[in-house]
C-alpha cells in the first residue's frame, strides 16, 4: 500500500478542499482507468452496434467501401457520447473496489479522512465529464448523425431523411380563446430543392369548408414572405354544390404559413438535432395539433439536459458499491457495471415513454430516472460511511 502523507491538518469536514498527495493519487488512478475505460467501451459498442449493421448495408445496397467507412466515423461520437457517463460508473466501480480490498479506504478512514472528503477528485472528474458529454452531445453528435443519415439518403431510399420529405402532412390551427381550431391542411407529395410538389391546401373559415387549392409545385419567397403556386388550381366551395367555382392559374401568390416548408427543409429525428433546433423544430410543431410528436420532442429536450447528470448518479453508485465490496475485480466490475446501466436506461425508456403519451410531464419524464438515480446513490453512499 502507498505511503501518504497528508498537507495539511487532518480534516473532519467534508468542506476542507485544500488538495494534497490523496488527492492526486486518486485523481491518477480514476484518470488512468478512466481513459481506458472509454476506449473499451467505445470499441465495444462500435463494434456491436455499428459494423454488423454496415456490413449488412455495405453488401445489401452496394454502397462503396470509402462512403461505408465514412459513415462509419461519423457514428463513432454517438458511441463515445453514451460511453462516457458507463465509463465513469466502471472506474468508479474498479477503483475504489481496489482501494477497499487494497485496505486504502481503511487507512484513509484512520486518520480522519472521510468518505466524502475521498471522493472529492471524483465529483470534479465527474464534473468534467458531464461537461464533455453535453458539449459532445450537442455540439458534434447531432451534426454527425445527420450527415451519416444523408449520405446513406444516396445509397438506401427507407432511410428516415429521405421518408420524412414524402407525403408531409401539416394541419394549421388558430388559437380562439382556450380552444384550437382548424384553419388549413396542407398536403405535398415530396418536398426536393426546397421546393414542394403535388400539394393540396384545403381551407375553412368559420367551421366551414372555404376552398380547395392544388398546385404541381410551389416554393417560399422569403423575401416577399408569400408562397409562389405554379399551376394552380383554385376550387372556391360554396354553401350549395352547383355554385362552386373553379379557377386555374399558372402562377399565383399566397399569403400563407410557411411552416410546412420549416418543418421539411429541418426535418430530422431529435437525435440529429441539438437543444436549440429541436427547440425551433417545436414552435413549429406546436399548434400542428401533432400530440405525440411534440410531446416526443419535448421529452427528448429534457432527456438532453439531464443525460450528462448520470454521470454524478453513476460516480456516487459506483463509489458506493466499490467501497462497500471486499474483493472486486474488473471483470466482476464489468458485470455490475452492465447491469446497473441496464436497469437505468431501462427505467429511463420506460418513464420517457410515459411522457410522450402525456402521462407524465416532460420534465418529470426525463428528470424522475436521475432522481431516483441520486436518490439511490446518496442512500448507498451513507452506508459505506457509516
Amino acid at each position: 500500500m502507498p505511503h501518504f502523507t497528508y498537507t495539511t491538518k487532518l480534516p473532519t469536514k467534508f468542506l476542507s478542499f485544500e488538495l494534497s498527495v490523496i488527492d492526486r493519487y486518486i485523481a491518477t488512478e480514476l484518470s488512468i482507468f478512466f481513459l481506458f475505460a472509454v476506449g473499451l467501451l467505445s470499441s465495444v459498442s462500435v463494434a456491436v452496434g455499428n459494423i454488423s449493421d454496415l456490413v449488412y448495408r455495405t453488401t445489401e445496397y452496394n454502397i462503396p467501401i470509402p462512403v461505408a467507412i465514412l459513415i462509419f466515423c461519423y457514428q463513432i461520437p454517438e458511441y463515445i457520447a453514451y460511453a462516457l457517463p458507463i465509463s465513469i460508473l466502471l472506474t468508479t466501480i474498479v477503483i475504489f473496489g481496489r482501494l477497499n480490498s487494497n485496505g486504502e479506504l481503511i487507512a484513509m478512514q484512520s486518520v480522519g479522512i472521510s468518505t466524502y472528503r475521498i471522493l472529492f477528485p471524483l465529483l470534479v472528474l465527474s464534473s468534467l465529464v458531464i461537461c464533455l458529454t453535453f458539449l459532445l452531445n450537442e455540439l458534434v453528435v447531432p451534426t454527425a448523425n445527420y450527415q451519416a443519415n444523408i449520405i446513406q439518403n444516396s445509397f438506401i431510399p427507407e432511410t428516415e431523411l429521405s421518408l420524412a420529405r414524402t407525403d408531409i402532412f401539416y394541419p394549421e390551427y388558430i388559437k380562439e380563446g382556450t380552444s384550437k381550431k382548424l384553419k388549413n391542411i396542407y398536403f405535398a407529395k415530396k418536398f426536393a430543392n426546397e421546393k414542394l410538389y403535388d400539394v393540396t391546401i384545403i381551407s375553412w373559415k368559420k367551421d366551414r369548408l372555404k376552398q380547395i387549392i392544388t398546385a404541381e409545385q410551389c416554393e417560399w419567397n422569403e423575401g416577399q414572405q408569400l408562397w409562389i403556386l405554379k399551376q394552380a388550381k383554385i376550387n372556391i366551395i360554396s354553401q350549395n354544390i352547383a355554385e362552386t367555382k373553379t379557377e386555374k392559374l399558372e402562377q399565383i401568390k399566397l399569403k400563407l404559413s410557411p411552416a410546412i416548408f420549416q418543418m421539411a427543409s429541418r426535418n430530422r429525428s431529435p437525435e440529429e438535432m441539438n437543444i436549440w433546433q429541436a427547440r425551433q423544430y417545436l414552435n413549429i410543431i406546436k399548434y400542428s395539433g401533432k400530440k405525440r410528436e411534440i410531446n416526443l420532442f419535448q421529452v427528448r429536450i429534457q432527456q438532453k439536459l439531464a443525460f450528462p447528470f448520470i454521470c454524478w448518479i453513476f460516480a456516487l453508485v459506483g463509489s458506493a458499491l466499490g467501497a462497500n465490496s471486499n474483493r472486486i475485480g474488473k471483470a466482476k466490475g464489468f458485470g455490475i457495471c452492465v447491469i446497473i446501466v441496464f436497469l437505468y436506461y431501462f427505467l429511463g425508456l420506460a418513464i420517457g415513454s410515459l411522457g410522450i403519451v402525456g402521462i407524465l410531464s416532460p420534465f418529470l419524464a426525463a428528470w424522475l430516472p436521475n432522481i431516483i438515480g441520486l436518490t439511490v446513490g446518496i442512500r448507498l453512499l451513507t452506508l459505506a460511511n457509516s
